[in-house]
């Protein structure tokens, strides 16, 4: 589970992330990020991570089997987003059938794509 403090729950966030944050693809997810400003005030804030699983992964156990194991491998990697970083996770279909392992390794892929050169 998350910490409350690192979930993204606002639909305005997510309306936010994805319409504004910068976008990578992978076969079983896609990643929408949105790095704080520097100088602005979310610098202080903790990397934030919301997750949509829409009905065409699957029917509602492996929806929730996604979401559990995307937000594991989120937790997993809050300490490498800088502060004030707010991700949203989207689920593609072929992500009902992909392992933990290969999840995992899309997840990095889109991640390392999307941070600014920076932070990464």
């Amino acid at each position: 589970m998350l910490p409350r403090v690192h979930r993204l729950t606002s639909g305005d966030s997510f309306r936010r992330v994805v319409r504004t944050g910068r976008r990578s693809g992978s076969p079983t997810l896609v990643v929408h990020l949105l790095a704080p400003t520097p100088g602005g005030t979310a610098l202080a804030a903790p990397p934030t991570v919301g997750f949509v699983v829409s009905r065409a992964v699957g029917n509602a156990v492996t929806r929730n089997v996604v979401k559990r194991r995307l937000r594991h491998l989120c937790r997993e990697r809050l300490v490498g987003l800088p502060e004030g970083t707010e991700v949203v996770v989207r689920a593609l279909p072929a992500s009902a059938t992909a392992s933990y392992s290969e999840l995992g390794a899309d997840l990095d892929r889109a991640l390392v794509r999307t941070l600014p050169r920076a932070a990464a």
